[in-house]
């Protein structure tokens, strides 16, 4: 125990040097970047001081919180619309909770925290439930591949097509599809992904979010629902 302590203790300390070292810098040059943006806009409106500016900027930061896109007008989707609200009701159940969007009424923070109280142990019954079901069909493989005359090359090779499948299922593919949809190159659709199903959530890229595009209308909840299977095949290939 005191080595997994020290050992994950560690692995923090690594993590929080790694990132510094990263970061950091680019943290700077996008901050002064910023600050030179605003002086040139001052320097072409001269009708505006700086105070104006600022106020108008912190409105944006409040727009933005509340999960309103500065970009595009008062014509852009509802994020409340039925498939946003599915796709936000996956977010909390899994927890991944992008931060992007979240309740600004006091009467859907207080239902957020109650459907979340019995929302995420229902998950987990699900995701539980539904490991069982895809386990119990690599337990009839197993046996079916256990009979007499059947080597265990065939064994190991029906839980590496299981592994495949599931890999290009939910990892492979669907960047592609987000790489398509959102604009986005090929490594930020594996990154969103991963960062999806690994329930962290930074809410740095989320789909369905872009004002200047057009999505179906079922195109979150179908991204909520393939939160949903990817989640239970990685619960079940850590149980593999």
């Amino acid at each position: 125990t005191p080595l997994l302590v020290l050992g994950y203790l560690c692995y923090l300390l690594l993590g929080a040097v790694v990132f510094q070292l990263l970061e950091k810098h680019a943290e700077r040059h996008f901050r002064d970047q910023f600050q030179l943006e605003k002086l040139k806009f001052l320097q072409n409106y001269t009708c505006l001081d700086r105070q104006a500016l600022e106020q108008f900027v912190q409105v944006l930061m409040e727009a933005w919180e509340k999960g309103i896109n500065p970009e595009g007008n008062s014509t852009n989707p509802s994020n409340w619309d039925f498939s946003n609200s599915f796709f936000f009701a996956g977010t909390i159940v899994t927890t991944i909770g992008y931060g992007n969007l979240s309740p600004s009424t006091v009467a859907g923070q207080i239902f957020c925290v109650f459907y979340a109280l019995f929302g995420v142990p229902l998950n987990l019954a699900f995701l539980n439930q539904l490991g069982k079901v895809l386990n119990a069909h690599l337990i009839t493989l197993e046996r079916w591949v256990q009979k007499p005359g059947r080597a265990q090359v065939v064994q190991t090779l029906a839980v590496a097509i299981f592994l495949t499948t599931g890999t290009l299922l939910f990892l492979v593919f669907p960047p592609l599809v987000f790489s398509y949809v959102e604009g986005w190159s090929y490594g930020e659709g594996f990154y969103f992904t991963f960062i999806t199903l690994s329930t962290i959530g930074f809410g740095d890229y989320v789909v369905g979010t872009n004002p200047n595009k057009h999505y179906i209308p079922v195109y979150r909840s179908l991204t909520a629902i393939w939160i949903v299977f990817g989640l239970a095949w990685l619960a079940l290939v850590f149980n593999v």
